[in-house]
């Protein structure tokens, strides 16, 4: 099999009257040896049904087919996803009927074709990666591992933990997830157009979130104390809880100190305030 180079990446472009824009984050990967690195680095295999955001012209979608039982490509693009079969029956026929596209925005699928997938490897725009990344994970819960290439800071907050200065509400929520790590750089040289950024690999491995608690109200806490990062939970989490007072008496419940700031929680620590909040009286539960 063939991988796509820059020639073919940029004839391919020219053939459908292709030009990559910023508003869908279109960057495409020129470089054989980097889709390579990303298939390996995901530890996909013969037996996984991998779904693929934004496979643009097709390069990382033929590295993976070379492994892997099934790919799924969800492509908003309909140009592109008209093209990618096409592309794929011409750089390797003898595995183009292990491809489904979905031509479709992936923050709006709600199902896929064929078997549940078992992993999401993609290179995701960098403008929606992280909406896009929750979205998959909460719809597709038999999503067991992710590698995901995104934008190096967003990689970098993404793996981000506890303490540390890029910790936030995309660590806190990819953490309900999963455990996740940084997986390697990619230099943005090997994209066209050559994005003004590098690049990072995140890999994420599912598991069971905090037990007793709802996502939502898990999530709505976090959203809450980072909207005011710089203050102490007590503070920061008083318009979500009715006021200050009643935050404190929940975080207290939940065994946190007031002082604390969300910065320095862990995800699990999150859903212990947002199970002592629904135990608290009807008339001060946070939302009533």
């Amino acid at each position: 099999m063939r991988l796509l180079g820059a020639a073919d990446v940029r004839r391919l472009a020219e053939e459908l009257g292709i030009r990559p824009t910023k508003t869908r984050g279109q960057n495409f990967v020129i470089d054989a040896n980097t889709v390579r690195r990303i298939v390996r680095v995901a530890g996909v295999g013969s037996d996984d049904i991998v779904v693929e955001v934004g496979p643009g012209l097709g390069s990382l979608t033929l590295a993976l087919l070379q492994d892997v039982k099934h790919v799924v490509a969800v492509e908003v693009d309909d140009a592109l996803a008209d093209a990618l079969p096409a592309t794929i029956a011409q750089f390797a026929p003898e595995v183009a009927d292990r491809l489904d596209v979905v031509p479709a925005d992936a923050m709006r699928v709600a199902s896929l074709p064929g078997p549940d997938p078992t992993a999401l490897v993609a290179n995701l725009p960098y403008n929606v990666s992280v909406p896009v990344l929750l979205h998959m994970l909460e719809t597709f819960p038999t999503l067991r591992r992710v590698l995901v290439m995104v934008q190096k800071e967003v990689a970098d907050r993404l793996a981000a933990p506890p303490g540390s200065r890029t910790y936030g509400v995309p660590s806190v929520k990819a953490a309900w997830y999963a455990d996740v790590r940084s997986a390697g750089t990619v230099s943005r040289s090997v994209f066209w157009p050559v994005p003004n950024v590098d690049s990072g690999l995140v890999a994420l491995e599912r598991r069971d979130p905090p037990p007793g608690a709802q996502r939502q109200a898990v999530f709505s806490v976090v959203d809450a104390a980072f909207a005011q990062r710089r203050k102490t939970l007590r503070a920061a989490l008083s318009g979500w809880a009715g006021s200050a007072a009643a935050a404190e008496d929940i975080l207290r419940e939940a065994g946190i100190d007031p002082r604390t700031r969300g910065e320095q929680l862990t995800v699990a620590e999150f859903a212990l305030i947002a199970i002592a909040a629904s135990k608290a009286r009807p008339a001060d539960r946070p939302g009533d």
